[in-house]
């Protein structure tokens, strides 16, 4: 491989490194829900697989049974990092037109 190729490979990497880069960063301020109990808990995680936010409906909280609110909240949460994986694979999908995906063994990003 010639220095100018090598050269304009490197470049190539360091934009799409600066890419990725803002994409994370915008990932970090979109958000996603899950819920559980038909809407009674709702989980709301970022793009970078954090839960932000739980919201529980007054009705679901029993005292005498705290084991369902315990496992609607496991569910929400699941759900929800579920769905923040997804808008962040989908939105480094297209930002690397599919590439990322044809890679051997792929790329691991923190967050992703």
């Amino acid at each position: 491989m010639s220095k100018l190729n090598m050269g304009n490979l490197l470049k190539q990497a360091q934009q799409m490194q600066s890419k990725l880069q803002k994409i994370q960063d915008e990932l970090a301020e979109k958000t996603v829900e899950g819920s559980a109990g038909g809407g009674m808990v709702t989980a709301i995680a970022n793009g970078k697989n954090e839960v932000v936010r739980i919201k529980i409906d007054k009705e679901v909280v029993d005292p005498e049974d705290v084991e369902i609110l315990e496992d609607l909240v496991v569910a929400a949460v699941n759900q929800a990092l579920k769905n923040a994986q997804e808008m962040a694979s989908s939105e480094m999908a297209k930002a690397t037109g599919g590439m990322m995906q044809n890679l051997p063994g792929g790329l691991n990003f923190p967050g992703m």
